[in-house]
C-alpha cells in the first residue's frame, strides 16, 4: 500500500520551508540524481500493545506500563517509575495522524523511508522507552528481553536496513552482560542503555558509569563490538513539570538535558581512555550543546585539576571527538558550530521517524534549512556516512564514489 501524504496543514506549512540548495553537487530530494546516502540514526518501532503482557509471566502484568481510569473519570498514563499522567483526548488530523499511523511493519517503514529519501534507520523503542522507568532493575531486565526477542523476530530479516538497538538494563550489572552477550550473538548492531542505571533522580549513592563497579560491563561490550547509544527520557521520569508549560518545560529540560550525563561520565572518568575502541553517543538530545558540554569539561579539567582524578592522557573532549557521537533532527544551531568545533564526524542526522519532533516526510526541506552552512561532503558525512560507520551499515553501491564511502564500507566489511 502505498502511503499518501496530505498537503500541510496550517500547523505544517512551515515544514515545507526552505532556501533551496543551489551550489550544492549532491541533494536530500528522494528524486534527485545524485542523492546523499542518508541513514535515520534514530527511528522509533511501533510495538504491538500487548507486546510485554504476551512475552513476560503474569507475576509482572500488574506492573507493567499501561492505562488505568482515576475515581473522576480521566485515564492516567500508568508507569512504575513516573508519576501517573493525565492522558489528553487530542483528536489528530493531516500529518499528525499520518505520522500516528506509519511504520507499522517492516515492509510500510521502508516505503515510508523511501518517501523521505531515508536509505537505512536505526531504531529504538517507542512505548518501551519506559521499560526502564522503575526502580527494580530486574524487572526493568526482564521488559528488555521482551522486547529484544519482538524486535530481533520483527527487524532481523531487515537488519542491514531497518536496524533495531538491543535494550539493555545496566542496573542488572550481571544481567546486562548476559544479554548483551545474547543479543551480540543474535547479530544486533548497537546497544540502547538508560542514561542512568538506576532509575530516578540523581543521587550520589546510586551506581553510574563513572565507577569501577561497571568495568565488566565495558570489557563486555569491548568483546562484542557494539556501539552503545542512550537516549533521552530514560534513566529518570521526563514528564517533571506539571500545568503551565510542561510540555516545553518536560521535553527541553527534562528529557534532553539529562542525555549529556553519561557522555561525560565516559569521558571524564577514564572509560574511554581505557577502552579507546567504545564507541557512545547520545540519541535525540541534539548537538547544540555537545560544543559547550567539551568546552566545559575541559575547563574543569584544567582549572580543578588539583581535585580531579583519575589524570588522563587526553583532555575530556578528546575522548568524545575519537569515540563518541550525538544524533539530532533539525539542530541548525549545532550544525553551525561542527566544523569549528572538529564535530563533523561526531554528528548524525535522523528524522526521528514517526515522532512528531521529527522531520519525515519532508526531511529534505530540514537538511536545506539547516545545513547551508557546511560542504557536501561535510553533508554527506552527518546525513549517513557516520551513522554507516558506527553502525556498520552496508552502501549500497549507487554511494559508494562519495566521500570517505569507500573507506567507510571498507571498515564495515574489516578489510
Amino acid at each position: 500500500m502505498t502511503t499518501v501524504v496530505p498537503e500541510p496543514d496550517l500547523h505544517n506549512v512551515w515544514r515545507l520551508e526552505t532556501p533551496g540548495n543551489v551550489g550544492w553537487s549532491r541533494s536530500a530530494r528522494t528524486d534527485a540524481a545524485d542523492k546523499f546516502f542518508m541513514v535515520s540514526a534514530d527511528g522509533h518501532v511501533v510495538e504491538p500493545g500487548d507486546l510485554w503482557a504476551r512475552r513476560m509471566g503474569a507475576e509482572f502484568h500488574d506492573r507493567l506500563p499501561g492505562v488505568i481510569v482515576d475515581p473522576r473519570g480521566n485515564r492516567l498514563q500508568k508507569t512504575e517509575g513516573f508519576r501517573p499522567t493525565k492522558l489528553l483526548n487530542v483528536p489528530l488530523e493531516g500529518h499528525e495522524l499520518l505520522r500516528n499511523e506509519s511504520g507499522r511493519t517492516p515492509e510500510a517503514r521502508i516505503s515510508d523511508l523511501a518517501l523521505d529519501g531515508v536509505d537505512a534507520e536505526v531504531l529504538f523503542p517507542n512505548k518501551g522507552l519506559t521499560i526502564w522507568a522503575t526502580p527494580d532493575a530486574l524487572f526493568s531486565q526482564a521488559m528488555c528481553r521482551a522486547y529484544n526477542e519482538w524486535a530481533w523476530e520483527t527487524f532481523g530479516p531487515f537488519n542491514d536496513q531497518l536496524v533495531p538497538t538491543a535494550c539493555v538494563a545496566t542496573g542488572d550489572l550481571d544481567g546486562a552482560i548476559a544479554e548483551i552477550q545474547r543479543c551480540a550473538a543474535l547479530g544486533f548492531k548497537g546497544l540502547c542503555l538508560p542514561c542512568k542505571p538506576v532509575f530516578g533522580p540523581p543521587n550520589h549513592e546510586d551506581l553510574n558509569y563513572n565507577l569501577r563497579e561497571f568495568e565488566p560491563l565495558w570489557d563486555c561490550i569491548d568483546d562484542v563490538d557494539l556501539p552503545i547509544t542512550f537516549h533521552v527520557s530514560t534513566g529518570r521520569d521526563p514528564r517533571t513539570a506539571r500545568s503551565q508549560g510542561g510540555a516545553v518545560i518536560n521535553y527541553t529540560v527534562h528529557s534532553l538535558a539529562p542525555t549529556m550525563e553519561p557522555l561525560v561520565n565516559i569521558c571524564a572518568s577514564g572509560v574511554a581512555e581505557r577502552h579507546p575502541n567504545l564507541r557512545f553517543g547520545s540519541i535525540e538530545a541534539g548537538i547544540g550543546w555537545v560544543a559547550w558540554m567539551l568546552e566545559a569539561m575541559d575547563e574543569a579539567y584544567r582549572k580543578h585539576h588539583m581535585w580531579v582524578r583519575p589524570k588522563l592522557e587526553l583532555l575530556p573532549s578528546e575522548y568524545f571527538r575519537r569515540q563518541g557521537f550525538a544524533s539530532f533532527q533539525e539542530d541548525k544551531a549545532g550544525l553551525d558550530l561542527a566544523r569549528e568545533h572538529e564535530l563533523v564526524d561526531n554528528f548524525l542526522w535522523a528524522n526521528d521517524f514517526p515522532h512528531h519532533e521529527g522531520s519525515w516526510p519532508y526531511s529534505a526541506q530540514a537538511v536545506e534549512r539547516t545545513m547551508g552552512g557546511l560542504d557536501d561532503d561535510e553533508r554527506a558525512k552527518i546525513l549517513g556516512l557516520n551513522s554507516a560507520r558506527i553502525f556498520k551499515l552496508p552502501i549500497p553501491a549507487r554511494y559508494l564514489d562519495h566521500a570517505d564511502a569507500a573507506a567507510v564500507e571498507a571498515a564495515r566489511s574489516g578489510s
